[in-house]
């Protein structure tokens, strides 16, 4: 699997170990992979934040809609309580129901006592209708099951893997993406990391660290050429994740700098494309957590965070983690061909090893 760093892109920015959002400690991240037939090129990605021994334990959470052409379920609820927890998971637009409910299957099984409250699973999508049959029922709740029993720590498959599988990016095979970034705070290091569903773009936009190649890559680009819808069309996911200690509003403004990140790549924005962002905090276990049954007691929590005024090498970290983690879902590829045969060619590699 080749990555933007393998090819000596020059990329700014302190990497964690793997260079994935898995330098998060306790990050956990699963993949389904359907690749069958000629119109079967779909799957599912689960991310556990807090792996699943402490997936009922919630993290401080936010949101934020670049373009909201797509959907994230559960929001309303996140953004009431600032918190997050269960398996979050990303698929196609189609199989979002069958992933919500595999996550309540999941729970069922593994935690009783947590399904007998309420659920609100966070699940996410992008379209894959030009590779995959996107209407045929193909995704069911047992792959959602499976993505998050698969959940582990370590390095992170990218390309057309999980939910990523049947996704396009400025023209080329696109899917799934990632990598992080260390960040100093006095004595403190921290990791925030960063995982895409990248399906946006048009081939003209494409930019490779500064360097506007989509206009000298435009060759070869049959999405445009024989395909009806707008040149752009399509969506993005983002998974932002820290151990640094923040508070919910503090966490929606680092998906908030997500767009930063994208538009290093190129992209203006598509009207067409529902660009939609999560990041979370691992820090402070235990201090968003809504216990039953209620007494009479005064309770309080406390939550310990860095200050406002210290965020900004965080945001720059998200936008750098970003921009990287599209470009390694763009070189992790090979050429695909799916649904009523139609193809999508891999990024070139060539370019940039000449």
């Amino acid at each position: 699997m080749t990555r933007a760093r393998d090819l000596g892109i020059p990329l700014p920015g302190r990497t964690g170990e793997l260079n994935a959002l898995t330098d998060v400690p306790g990050v956990e991240i699963g993949f389904t992979t359907l690749v069958e037939g000629d119109s079967v090129r779909t799957g599912v990605t689960a991310v556990l934040p807090r792996g699943r021994e402490d997936f009922a334990v919630p993290c401080a959470a936010g949101t934020y809609a670049l373009n909201g052409n797509g959907e994230m379920t559960g929001t309303a609820w996140l953004a009431e309580t600032g918190s997050l927890t269960l398996p979050v998971l990303i698929t196609s637009t189609h199989a979002v129901g069958a992933c919500h409910r595999g996550v309540i299957d999941w729970v069922v099984r593994e935690r009783p006592d947590v399904a007998a409250e309420w659920l609100l699973p966070v699940v996410a999508e992008t379209w894959d209708g030009y590779l995959n049959d996107s209407t045929a029922p193909t995704i069911h709740g047992g792959h959602a099951i499976a993505a998050i029993d698969a959940a582990r720590g370590g390095p992170v498959d990218e390309g057309s893997v999980g939910g990523g599988t049947g996704m396009t990016c400025y023209g080329f095979n696109g899917g799934t993406g990632t990598s992080s970034r260390r960040v100093s705070y006095g004595d403190d290091e921290y990791t925030v990391g960063v995982l895409v569903q990248a399906n946006f773009g048009s081939r003209r936009e494409l930019t490779v660290a500064g360097e506007h190649v989509g206009l000298e890559l435009g060759a070869d680009n049959p999405m445009e050429e024989a395909w009806s819808a707008p040149s752009g069309t399509g969506s993005v996911i983002v998974i932002v994740g820290t151990d640094a200690p923040l508070l919910p509003g503090q966490c929606t403004s680092l998906a908030r700098r997500v767009p930063l990140g994208l538009a290093r790549t190129g992209t203006t924005g598509s009207h067409f494309s529902g660009d939609l962002f999560l990041a979370f905090s691992t820090a402070n276990p235990g201090a968003l957590t809504c216990r039953f049954p209620r007494t009479d007691e005064a309770e309080y929590e406390n939550l310990r965070f860095i200050p406002w005024g210290r965020l900004d090498p965080f945001f720059e970290a998200v936008v750098q983690a970003t921009e990287e983690a599209v470009l390694n879902a763009l070189f992790a590829n090979e050429e695909m061909t799916g649904h009523r045969g139609h193809r999508v060619p891999a990024l070139p590699e060539a370019h940039w090893r000449g």
